[in-house]
């Protein structure tokens, strides 16, 4: 098949694929935020209990009647500012106002009144989940406009990783650093009142992470800027047809793609939230390995690291052989190293040096060989992991692509809100299954920080969260690709399709003439 790349394809300038990922991180921050945290923060400072874990999961459930909502009124959205724009400009400012609200005002409302601490944490939390989706849907239906070439749309997982470091890396790196400064500590330097239980810890976070927020978003409305103009919707351009609500049920029903996808990015998103959980790794390298302060940072740094190759291998993949032989390829690895950490984690011993994680600094003791198989074996597990864990989300680019070309319809802003529903349900059943597990391994109805006691019951909570479930889910992933059809070759041909359909309709064409008349085989017939 011969390709005029300038008239076949959509490409992004350099400044606009670097720019525009960042929309991700703007959220990521919150991710970190919220949903790293907020069942921390319930517990500890508004004494919520099991309550806030379980808020989570059922407030993002009530979200999947809201989801395809927005998603439908992004498809029909077409402003002076474009069609993305104002629902980036809008959920920022929502999510940033529920923060506030969340974690500097609710803590005043006293204990005599549990009952509007209940309330407000229930009302703010279901508007943040709003603005969230505002936001997220953004990343994932831009991205059609953005560009569509093969060439450059694994490029969007590269990028989407930096924002992903500048918005939910730094979060990671400063909020542990910040609650040490406020442990309250023995004599001997064990931790006895964690900093999570002080207020004070949300109201200096809160801030640092709306301002990191705000500016990617920012710079990522920039980098969108130019491609959020009818000409780029879809075959029709500014002549593309309203679909009605009732369509959408058979669009999805008719989009196998889309059905794998989301259950692959599902599980990508829940290895991701449940390993990176903060009670998880709490729970791991404060009372298993027993120096929360010492080993955190050294073991996520070491998994950024890692992954670094794994995001210049998997780019490099994909745009040879297409983005789901990068996918299926680097989660294989990741499932294959993870049962390096299982069997690691079932011989470590609380008791004996030997079998714990050490580093000789910040008051841990020397290398010994269990750290080096631990570090080897999370490293590029971690690593390969961590670069396919949004993976699936230039992916989604192309099931929208696989739509118009299927069925003419250009509904990106449906197709985003589909996976967004899919990662903030995943997210939010992580914190619960979380809470849950503890409960049920401990027997103990709070979550555990860096000053509970070691139990048996601890490690096989441990065990199970950070490596069992992930491993369950990288399965699940390898199971839906196995059927998914879009391969590199296969997205050649439906650009092609695509360009030509709409240059027809562009010179007068209906859109059902061109769908009937240019299909694959005229197209590689030229």
């Amino acid at each position: 098949m011969s390709q005029k790349p300038n008239a076949t394809l959509n490409r992004a300038k350099p400044y606009q694929l670097v720019l525009f990922p960042l929309n991700n991180g703007a959220t990521n921050v919150y991710f970190v935020l919220i949903l790293s945290y907020v069942a921390q923060f319930g517990d500890n400072i508004l004494h919520l209990g099991i309550f806030a874990s379980l808020m989570v999961t059922i407030m993002r459930v009530c979200d999947a009647i809201t989801d395809p909502i927005i998603g439908a009124a992004m498809d029909r959205t077409n402003t002076r500012i474009g069609k993305f724009r104002p629902f980036m400009i809008l959920g920022s400012g929502v999510m940033a106002i529920s923060v506030i609200c969340l974690y500097v005002l609710t803590p005043f409302i006293p204990e005599t009144m549990m009952w509007l601490r209940y309330v407000a944490f229930t009302v703010i939390y279901f508007v943040w989940v709003i603005g969230y989706t505002f936001q997220t849907s953004c990343t994932r239906a831009g991205q059609t406009v953005l560009t569509n070439d093969p060439n450059q749309r694994p490029m969007f997982t590269i990028f989407n990783t930096v924002g992903s470091l500048l918005g939910m890396g730094v979060m990671q790196f400063m909020i542990p650093i910040i609650k040490g400064m406020y442990d309250v500590k023995d004599e001997a330097g064990n931790v006895i009142v964690s900093g999570y239980a002080n207020p004070a810890v949300f109201r200096i976070i809160t801030p640092i992470g709306i301002a990191i927020s705000v500016v990617l978003t920012i710079l990522a409305i920039i980098g969108i800027a130019e491609k959020d103009n009818p000409k780029y919707f879809g075959v029709g351009g500014d002549k593309q047809e309203k679909v009605k609500m009732s369509e959408y049920v058979e669009i999805i029903k008719d989009n196998k793609p889309m059905q794998r996808l989301m259950v692959a990015g599902g599980g990508c998103k829940l290895a991701l939230a449940i390993a990176t959980n903060t009670t998880v790794l709490l729970a791991l390298y404060g009372i298993l390995m027993g120096n929360y302060n010492s080993l955190y940072l050294p073991m996520m740094i070491l998994g950024y690291v890692c992954a670094v190759p794994f995001f210049l291998l998997s780019m490099r993949t994909s745009q040879k052989l297409g983005q789901k032989a990068s996918l299926v390829r680097y989660v294989s690895v990741a499932l294959i190293c993870y049962v390096g950490v299982l069997a690691l984690l079932l011989f470590s011993n609380h008791g004996d040096p030997a079998f714990m994680l050490s580093f000789p600094f910040n008051g841990g003791g020397s290398i010994n060989l269990y750290t080096i198989l631990f570090i080897v074996c999370f490293g590029i597990g971690y690593g390969a992991y961590y670069a396919t864990a949004d993976m699936p989300i230039p992916m989604v680019a192309d099931c929208s692509d696989y739509e118009t070309y299927r069925s003419g319809k250009y509904i990106p802003g449906i197709m985003g809100t589909l996976f967004s529903l899919v990662d903030k349900l995943v997210s939010s059943l992580a914190q619960t299954l979380v809470a849950i597990i503890f409960l049920i391994c401990t027997g103990v109805n709070e979550l555990p920080n860096d000053a509970t006691p070691y139990s048996g019951g601890i490690k096989v909570a441990v065990i199970v969260m950070f490596c069992v479930i992930p491993m369950l889910a990288w399965a699940a992933t390898l199971l839906a690709m196995r059927g998914y059809s879009l391969t590199g070759e296969k997205m050649k041909t439906i650009q092609a399709v695509n360009a030509a359909r709409k240059e027809a309709v562009a010179k007068g064409m209906t859109l059902d003439q061109a769908m009937a008349s240019i299909t694959d085989e005229t197209v590689q017939a030229k």
